[in-house]
């Protein structure tokens, strides 16, 4: 490959300058901000992002509570109470929040703390509809506990769900992954996350980063096809 290929392939994970954040350093000739790639002129793209943040509208209102939240917090707040800021910030007085089954009583005891600070919620479980994981064309043999109704993780009826009860906000509780990704494609209202479910690793799937180089290394062992 050329140099201009090879740059292309680069992207900020490959950069240890970060000049973006404080711009102290130097950007490197493959940063995202200052080198275009295929036709996109990044000039123009950043203008684009700099204007929808600058208009009237529920962009800009989440974009500056989300700044006013980091830089007056910072450090200092749960990710519980940072929700909860977050949703009176933007007026969102309506929470809705889907739930995996395996962390309903986490839920239960955010409902009471919304509750507590002055917000309405309403959650949706994983197992709703209660289909069966052979109805869509799950092998038997993927089932968990095989030879008895085992119901599949719907989040598009979670989605839906929460749409018709009309929340303003919705929060992921331990969805599973790509169950969530379905139900963030499917929801009407903004998404964030409580909990990002890892069962090996008591729902903290950074500790698996953090231990790549001893415990976990066998993850940065490359699979042979």
């Amino acid at each position: 490959m050329t140099n201009k290929q090879v740059s292309e392939h680069l992207s900020c994970a490959d950069c240890h300058q970060l000049n973006c954040y404080r711009r102290d350093k130097q950007f490197p000739e493959f940063c995202l901000t200052v080198a275009s790639r295929g036709e996109a002129d990044i000039n123009a793209e950043i203008e684009k992002a700099k204007s929808i943040y600058s208009s009237e509208g529920p962009d800009r209102q989440m974009a500056l509570a989300a700044a006013e939240i980091e830089g007056l917090y910072y450090g200092k707040l749960t990710r519980v109470e940072e929700i909860i800021a977050f949703s009176k910030k933007i007026g969102a007085k309506k929470i809705g929040i889907a739930t995996c089954i395996g962390l309903i009583e986490e839920t239960r005891v955010f409902t009471k703390i919304l509750k507590a600070k002055g917000l309405e919620s309403y959650s949706v479980l994983c197992k709703v509809g209660s289909l069966d994981k052979t109805e869509i064309g799950v092998p038997p043999e993927y089932k968990v506990q095989q030879g008895c109704h085992e119901s599949l993780c719907n989040p598009i009826l979670q989605a839906n769900l929460l749409n018709q009860a009309g929340t303003d906000l919705n929060v992921v509780v331990g969805l599973c992954v790509g169950h969530d990704s379905l139900f963030i494609k499917h929801s009407a209202a903004p998404v964030t996350t409580l909990i990002t479910k890892d069962r090996v690793l008591s729902h903290n799937p950074a500790g698996a980063l953090y231990t790549s180089g001893f415990y976990y290394k066998r993850l940065l062992q490359e699979e042979k096809e």
